[in-house]
């Protein structure tokens, strides 16, 4: 396994390059200290698994670098680790294909778990993302609300759009949702659409919240 850590400050490298070695022995350690090296570095080892991305770089700040590593490697799993806690900029990360958002304040034993459920397809989404959220901002209508909130299969929705659905929670994006599934693009634009539709929300983060919250059980999708 290859891991890519990207952050400017040294000692925040080194911490996070004894977190990965002791949750997966023999892995692989990169580092960056900027955007333009990790993209290169990236280049260089498309092989890697896992990408973890501080918010602000020096030659790059927000969530350029995430964009564009989501862009060119769309297989690569980016993690953002940041002591950015706002709750807008969490949403947005994960919006924009982070299959996670770990405060950089997290202990040791909080931060192992968030990357081992990463590492086995999850998506790890902080308290802090959820807390204090209006409730408009993550609506369920009665109708679509589940009556055992463990099962989606209330939602009303396919066995298939459910594969979707679960593939989404991995934070995989419509390229990777069409060739686990064997699906046509505008095929997987309508599953999704018919799933926001029947979580009641507006955005594939916003349907991550929701699952999250409603604590569903969705198939398991390789």
């Amino acid at each position: 396994m290859k891991f890519l850590i990207v952050d400017d400050h040294a000692l925040i490298r080194d911490a996070m390059h004894s977190v990965l070695r002791g949750l997966r022995s023999g892995a692989t350690v990169l580092e960056a200290a900027n955007a333009e090296a990790a993209l290169r570095c990236l280049a260089d080892h498309p092989d890697t698994d896992l990408v973890l991305l501080d918010l602000h770089l020096p030659d790059q700040d927000d969530l350029q670098l995430l964009a564009t590593v989501v862009e060119r490697h769309p297989a690569v799993a980016v993690v953002m680790l940041s002591g950015d806690m706002d709750q807008a900029t969490m949403r947005r990360a994960l919006d924009l294909g982070a299959q996670g958002y770990i405060p950089k304040g997290e202990t040791r034993e909080v931060l192992t778990s968030a990357l081992a459920l990463v590492l086995a397809g999850g998506v790890y989404v902080p308290r802090a993302a959820l807390r204090g959220a209006p409730s408009s901002s993550l609506p369920v209508p009665a109708a679509a609300a589940p009556a055992n909130p463990s099962s989606a299969n209330s939602l009303g929705l396919t066995d298939r759009q459910l594969e979707v659905l679960a593939l989404l929670m991995q934070g995989k994006n419509n390229k990777l949702i069409c060739r686990a599934l064997d699906l046509a693009e505008p095929t997987v634009k309508n599953h999704v659409s018919a799933i926001l539709r029947a979580l009641g929300v507006g955005s594939r983060t916003e349907a991550v919240l929701a699952v999250t919250r409603l604590g569903l059980t969705l198939p398991r999708v390789e």
